[in-house]
């Protein structure tokens, strides 16, 4: 059992739901990101998704690509990335970590080198954007037989036979797309999230995450009581990019808006 279902299994067990936050790896700058995933996790994060940057992120709204723009800047690289996730696994050997982003990264670094580089940094899941189940295979293999899941995206449109192919090349959990577009934008309708994760769930015994336009800790609160996590990153995004000159402040802030997701989502009726 690796670290993302070990953990889904402590929350099971105590009755908990996840919280993901996201945020870009090299953004604001590289030397910052290690410090802000280690508050992310005091703060009350369950499992990270750390965004590694690329120069066309489609499916990513504003926020997002201008701090892919960030990180590029600087350097970042897929390579930069698990450099980043090495450091962070010397302090914690216990945080999942998921890897989000788009397969020419690793098309570039190779499938082989990519899946061995990963395992050893101690990356836990893979999430590509942009690779259907159809071509998933020549990856999700090699990371399986690795020991790391390969996480794929359901979104509002998914049809029943969608998520029957898409769901048995997962593992970890399956990340749905709340809204009709791209990160950060629109409100949620929870009951619609409802719905579908209902109609999921008839077809999978995967933990389903829920992310795209969660942005405080009502929003968050309300995805908890009909998702098994709820991922959260625009909206810290946006803050870090507020506050890249002051990194105590990024911290501090960041840190408390997870914490009050994190205390919303576990408050009892």
């Amino acid at each position: 059992m690796n670290r993302i279902a070990r953990r889904f299994q402590d929350l099971r067990r105590t009755g908990r739901k996840a919280l993901i936050p996201y945020i870009t790896a090299g953004d604001p700058r590289p030397a910052l990101t290690v410090p802000m995933l280690h508050t992310l996790v005091e703060a009350g994060a369950d499992l990270l998704e750390l965004g590694v940057p690329f120069s066309d992120p489609m499916a990513d709204g504003p926020v997002i690509q201008k701090a892919c723009e960030r990180a590029l800047s600087h350097g970042m690289s897929l390579r930069g990335v698990l450099e980043l996730v090495r450091e962070f696994r010397q302090t914690d050997s216990e945080t999942p970590l998921v890897l989000m982003g788009y397969l020419n990264p690793i098309e570039s670094f190779g499938y082989e080198a990519f899946v061995a580089s990963a395992g050893a940094a101690g990356v836990d899941g893979v999430l590509t954007v942009d690779l259907p189940p159809e071509e998933a295979a020549e990856l999700a293999e090699p990371l399986m037989a690795a020991g790391i899941d390969p996480i794929f995206l359901l979104a509002p449109t998914s049809s029943a036979e969608r998520i029957r192919q898409t769901a048995p090349l997962a593992r970890g959990y399956l990340y749905y797309v709340s809204l009709k577009g791209v990160t950060g934008s629109a409100i949620i309708n929870v009951d619609e999230v409802a719905n579908k994760l209902a109609q999921i769930r008839a077809l999978t015994d995967l933990p389903l995450g829920v992310g795209f336009g969660i942005k405080d800790p009502f929003t968050a609160a309300a995805i908890a009581q009909v998702a098994d996590a709820v991922v959260v990153g625009s909206t810290l995004v946006s803050k870090m990019a507020e506050l890249a000159d002051d990194p105590e402040s990024m911290r501090r802030e960041v840190g408390a808006m997870i914490a009050a997701m994190r205390l919303a989502m576990d408050a009892k009726d």
